[in-house]
């Protein structure tokens, strides 16, 4: 039994060991066939790819898509292809390895696996060819629609310098944050459109769970048909039967459609709210965040009304991405064309004042001067007139004009080109600004706190057009092409109507061809450095004259204002101060003056004959230090002043007055006399004595009208009366100077405290500056003024604490409750040997931007933890010493604070 079924087995054995060898036989034996017979295959099946190819193409012209199994059969035919070849280059030098007739092999193992490889690919390629027909048929059987994009693709530079930062943070609010409404607002030509379209690009290459992206330009005039035709075209609704549907229907087809979907909706140039609801818009909510809306605007009041719970401002670029994309535009090959070219490229760059439409422009018009002539001249154009600087009159300035024309009211846009009689970069300080409206008569002056508080509107409107801009709480800014812009309209387009003639901050020491005033409206000599105005000019039409800050102006010839029957506005401030200046004879002649600002001069006395002046109504004196007459009528009952500013006048100066001349010595004749004016609404005061400020605290009406106050020496007066000074509500600005017996400012705590809680005490105190009072302890009544500002103490020799914590301590249930100088943004301190402390406490400074701390050696820690000022935006001045002494509340906030430092050594 055991041999039989050894046999058996031997028998099965050897049938699969035949059957093995004669399929190696085969492999070899058949090697040149099946490779003629591969490559004749692989010609098939090229020949069928290639159909199918054709036919997906024109698919994809059509928009239509073909199966998944179509791709994935090309994919395959491209991969057996790659290898087939790959056998049949390597097939020639296997057949030469062949002997006996093509059944056996010099490398049987070598021959035996390529036979094998071809034999296979070889049915590869057959059933790939079988497939085929059913590829072919899938591309004509079995289209479908390819899917839209999320987002059409608009045409923009691929890079935006400057805008990168900005575009990231707009994309967070879509993608990550529960943000619905999103505003980018800034002036016309910043670049607000280039970032709404790299953002809607955006869509293209970062996958978002988003469904549809709709882009609609809206622009001045408002047409809610055109932004639901624009998002009709995108989500596929319009026909000529929907196109004759009412507004409404059209809105509920939109939200019929986009109600289930993500979208966001991208609108650029809106100049008004646009109801979304009435567009088709569903709008998210705090649990629906399936819409989301990104639009430009000029204005951020449009921000408000269109309700953004987001809004970001697109400012001008920085200096360094300014000179980058104008670095562009020019080119590098003309930048380095002449050695000179790069310096006076970068100063063109900077008359662009870093808006981009500037800068492209300018750029492009400057990319083939080669020459270092051309540049100068180029430099001296835009400094001189730029609107005749190629491109600018008719790319930039008509764009910008747009906001200009879009002002509410003939009002508003005289205020606005008004602001370009200022020099460029100048600091217009608000309250002055509005004096000159006034005094011009743009606003009605009937209620003085009325025509303020619309020049403050007006302000604001400026700055939320993007029209003016606003550097600090009491100051704005025209950008330099905005005033470029400005003086266009007045002194070309609106020529006959305005009639500007400017020339503010060039530094000429020559007056203008006086010639060429006669049909001057608005004249600005600002900021320049002329010595001597010596002709009488005709100006029968001229309302506005500045000769501001021409400090070496030494000499006005007589007569000069004679023929200026209509001048309204006279600015001379900051004028001789290498000469005391005085006023020329023949200013009685300015019968229709209202403004006269004489501040920060020299000047001794006023002339007699500005008692003329019958139709004055606002007289600046500020800073007249040398000051010591004033005309008896000027301030009399006869007089129309409604302000007079006389904040720090003559105190360098004391002089026995004329009979017809009021005294400013230490102030009680000229309180007394200040009675007398019964329009008076606005009033700033020196004074320089106990009795002068008694009977100022006397007067009721002058404390309504008070305020700025500038109290001088003050004789032996040891105390104040803090509490008095409380209840002034319009007093902004206090300065005690030179009181050296004065030992504090007292407060009744118990009288002010309730006040206090009423929000009734200090409501308008924004700067208050001690100077040289050698007694004084300490300022704890500044706990009580929540609006300050501005805090400057010098030379205060017995100051110890700015609070007293023993004084607070007079009323323990106000500990609690008052956190002292909320909104200050500058403290400066300065030579005050006894200083130990600000404050016992660390307080939030949330507002503060810099602190000056100079000769204040026993000051030995700041009120300031890791909570304080958490912006880090504050600037600290002092003595690097007096810096590696300070004690700190932690080592956190001693890090936090540490680049907050810079050293100035004095």
């Amino acid at each position: 039994m055991g041999s039989i079924f050894q046999i058996t087995c031997d028998g099965a054995f050897f049938n699969r060991c035949l059957d093995c060898f004669l399929g190696k036989v085969a492999n070899t034996s058949k090697l040149q066939d099946n490779l003629v017979a591969l490559e004749t295959e692989l010609g098939k099946l090229i020949a069928a790819k290639n159909d199918v190819m054709m036919r997906v193409v024109n698919a994809e012209r059509q928009q239509l898509r073909t199966l998944d199994q179509v791709q994935v059969w090309l994919s395959r035919v491209e991969a057996v292809k790659t290898e087939a070849d790959e056998l049949i280059r390597h097939g020639s030098q296997e057949i030469d390895k062949l002997c006996v007739g093509g059944y056996c092999s010099k490398h049987c193992a070598s021959s035996y696996k390529f036979g094998k490889q071809v034999a296979k690919k070889l049915r590869d390629v057959q059933t790939l060819i079988g497939e085929g027909v059913f590829a072919a048929v899938a591309t004509e059987v079995v289209p479908e629609r390819a899917p839209e994009p999320v987002a059409d693709e608009r045409p923009t530079e691929p890079t935006i310098v400057g805008l990168q930062s900005q575009l990231e943070q707009v994309w967070r609010c879509l993608v990550e944050e529960s943000v619905g409404i999103i505003g980018l607002y800034g002036m016309g030509g910043v670049g607000k459109t280039t970032l709404l379209t790299h953002i809607n690009n955006k869509f293209l290459e970062s996958p978002t769970s988003f469904d549809c992206v709709i882009w609609a330009v809206v622009s001045k005039d408002l047409q809610l048909e055109k932004i639901q035709e624009d998002i009709g075209k995108k989500i596929g609704l319009v026909d000529d039967s929907w196109k004759s549907k009412s507004v409404e229907e059209k809105a509920l087809d939109i939200f019929r459609s986009l109600r289930e979907k993500r979208i966001v909706l991208l609108l650029d140039d809106i100049w008004e709210r646009v109801d979304l609801t009435k567009v088709g818009i569903p709008l998210s909510g705090p649990k629906n965040t399936t819409s989301k809306v990104v639009f430009t605007t000029r204005f951020v009041d449009v921000c408000g009304s269109m309700e953004a719970d987001k809004k970001f401002q697109v400012a001008c670029l920085s200096e360094e991405h300014a000179w980058e994309l104008f670095r562009k535009k020019v080119g590098e090959e003309t930048l380095e064309s002449d050695h000179d070219i790069v310096e006076l490229a970068q100063t063109v760059a900077k008359e662009c004042g870093g808006l981009p439409l500037a800068l492209i422009t300018i750029g492009r018009a400057m990319a083939c001067k080669r020459t270092a002539e051309e540049w100068r001249h180029a430099v001296e154009v835009l400094r001189r007139s730029a609107s005749e600087f190629a491109g600018l009159g008719k790319e930039v300035y008509p764009l910008l004009k747009f906001s200009y024309d879009s002002l509410q009211n003939e009002t508003i846009k005289s205020c606005f080109l008004y602001c370009c009689l200022y020099p460029e970069d100048y600091g217009i300080l608000k309250w002055d600004l509005i004096d000159c409206w006034i005094g011009e008569g743009f606003l009605e002056e009937s209620d003085r706190f009325g025509a303020e508080n619309q020049g403050y509107y007006i302000v604001g409107t400026l700055v939320h057009a993007c029209l003016l801009e606003e550097i600090e709480d009491d100051k704005v800014k025209m950008h330099d092409v905005v005033r470029d812009m400005a003086l266009w309209i007045a002194c070309e387009i609106e020529k006959e109507k305005r009639n500007f003639l400017v020339c503010a901050g060039t530094g000429v020491g020559a007056v203008p061809d006086v010639e060429g005033w006669e049909n001057v409206r608005r004249l600005s000599l600002m900021q320049n450095q002329i010595e001597i105005l010596s002709e009488v000019p005709t100006c029968p039409h001229l309302l506005t004259l500045f000769l501001d800050f021409n400090y070496k102006l030494e000499m006005i010839t007589d007569g000069f204002f004679q023929c200026m029957p209509s001048l309204k506005v006279l600015k001379m401030s900051n004028c001789g101060h290498v000469k005391v200046l005085k006023l020329p004879f023949g200013m009685s002649k300015l019968g229709s003056l209202q403004l006269l600002d004489i501040s920060h001069t020299g000047i001794r006395e006023l002339p007699e004959e500005l008692k003329l002046l019958v139709n004055l109504k606002c007289l600046n004196l500020r800073w007249t230090h040398m000051l010591n007459k004033i005309p008896r009528q000027l301030i009399s009952n006869s007089s129309w002043l409604r302000v007079l500013r006389m904040f720090a006048i003559g105190f360098e100066n004391s002089k026995e007055p004329s009979e017809d001349s009021v005294l400013i010595g230490g102030g009680e004749v000229l309180v007394q006399e200040l009675l007398g004016l019964k329009y008076l609404e606005v009033v700033e005061l020196t004074l320089r004595s106990y009795h002068a400020l008694h009977s100022f605290f006397s007067s009721n009406k002058l404390k309504s009208c008070i305020r700025s106050l500038f109290l001088n020496k003050l004789g032996d007066t040891k105390s104040i009366d803090a509490t008095a000074l409380a209840d002034l509500k319009h007093l902004n600005e206090l300065c005690i100077r030179s009181a050296v017996e004065l030992e504090e400012l007292k407060v009744d705590y118990t009288e002010i405290a309730p006040k206090w809680l009423e929000h009734f005490v200090f409501r308008s105190l924004h700067r208050v500056t001690m100077e040289r009072c050698h007694k004084l302890k300490d300022l704890t009544f500044l706990v009580f003024a929540p609006s300050l500002k501005s805090l400057s103490l010098y030379g205060c020799n017995a100051v110890e604490e700015i609070v007293s914590v023993g004084k607070f301590a007079e009323v323990p249930e106000m500990m609690g409750h008052i956190s002292p100088f909320q909104n200050l943004q500058k403290l400066d301190l300065s030579h005050l040997p006894a200083l130990k402390s600000i404050y016992w406490k660390p307080l939030p400074f949330a507002h503060l931007k810099e602190m000056v701390v100079h000769w204040c050696d026993r000051l030995k820690k700041l009120p300031l933890d890791s909570n304080s000022a958490k912006e880090r935006k504050i600037v600290i001045r002092g003595r690097a010493d007096w810096w590696n002494r300070l004690q700190w509340e932690d080592e956190a906030t001693q890090i936090a604070f540490h680049s907050c430092f810079h050293s100035n050594e004095i």
